[in-house]
């Protein structure tokens, strides 16, 4: 009884709308776990350098999204929800599976060196004074839940704006359109966003195995966040704007030229994303990862007052409310992120 309470009186959605957001997000009910089963693994697959094994677990999720889809698709009466959540669902179960089977080698080699290194809390703390790591004999499942919940917390926080976005578009003038195009804009933006989590793993991986990595891996950064934003532009500033939208999104001609305009003001949503990246990677590198949850905070405050002062004071648009906020938001997060990174940049370079 939550869910219609929540969709349709608070959230404003159309019950149509609310009818196949409930069926999607049971189908989704395995999302979450797969996804964090899948980083763990991949996680250790980063860590020991095979980072090719992750490609391909990449591959085989887009093949199996992709089967599932036309698969679901031809069955003709089934909603496009239903069959994006059922690609969804089953891609990530797909790449879990794999990542685990990939790093089955790994995974036994760790448990014998565990079983060699670590029998007793003796052998621990002689481990952590030969290293100079006294880490090693820190982790506990309270060390691990003081460095993590920051982490957990941020991506709840994160996640979190999306329900109040959608809460927003619900009460701004052109709803329906604005509910229609914005999961097809956040789509494009996200393609490009992904080169920001991507390297966010792969940094930490290159700063953990010495500091000499620290600047060729921050100009790595500088790159990649001028090319992700640099190939998002190439397709919203150009006629390749009305082939996405219209021919591969399938979209009409009246809600592509819709999306335009705030797929344009999300320019700089991949640079500002890789940015978000390194500034995690700094943190994490440092054993410091309260700011981010803080950063994670402000993220949301921003978006929320640049909603309210976008459509509840100049009653624009909800997707180009949504994209302003969007952008705003981060661009808080970041801010708040300054202070911190400078001082773990100082102790690390």
């Amino acid at each position: 009884p939550f869910f219609p309470w929540l969709t349709q009186r608070v959230i404003g959605l159309d019950p149509t709308v609310t009818d196949l957001t409930h069926t999607a997000l049971i189908i989704l009910l395995p999302w979450p776990a797969a996804i964090g089963y899948r980083r763990f693994y991949q996680g250790i697959l980063i860590r020991h350098g095979l980072t090719r094994l992750v490609a391909v677990g990449t591959v085989i999720r887009i093949a199996t999204m992709a089967s599932t889809a036309g698969l679901l698709f031809q069955f003709g009466h089934l909603p496009g929800a239903v069959v994006g959540a059922g690609a969804l669902t089953a891609g990530v179960c797909a790449e879990a599976i794999a990542s685990r089977l990939m790093a089955r080698g790994t995974v036994n080699r760790l448990r014998s060196r565990a079983v060699a290194d670590t029998s007793s809390v003796d052998d621990q703390a002689v481990t952590a004074a030969a290293t100079g790591d006294p880490d090693r004999t820190a982790l506990t499942y309270l060390g691990i839940t003081r460095f993590y919940l920051p982490l957990a917390l941020t991506s709840t926080i994160s996640l979190a704006a999306h329900p109040v976005v959608t809460f927003f578009m619900g009460k701004a003038p052109y709803s329906l359109e604005s509910l229609a195009v914005l999961p097809v804009i956040n789509s494009l933006v996200f393609i490009f966003r992904t080169a920001g989590l991507s390297y966010q793993e792969v940094a930490i991986t290159l700063l953990a195995n010495g500091r000499e990595n620290f600047r060729p891996a921050r100009r790595f950064a500088v790159g990649l966040a001028l090319a992700a934003s640099l190939g998002l532009a190439a397709i919203v500033l150009t006629p390749l704007a009305d082939v996405w939208f219209r021919q591969i999104s399938g979209l009409s001609a009246e809600l592509a030229g819709f999306a335009i305009g705030p797929a344009r003001i999300l320019i700089v949503m991949p640079a500002l994303s890789v940015l978000l990246a390194w500034q995690r990677v700094l943190l994490v590198n440092s054993r410091r990862t309260e700011p981010i949850i803080w950063a994670s905070g402000f993220e949301v405050v921003g978006l929320m007052a640049t909603l309210l002062l976008t459509i509840g004071g100049l009653h624009l648009v909800g997707a180009t409310a949504a994209a302003m906020a969007f952008v705003v938001g981060r661009l808080a997060g970041n801010g708040y992120l300054v202070r911190s990174c400078r001082a773990a940049t100082a102790a690390i370079a």
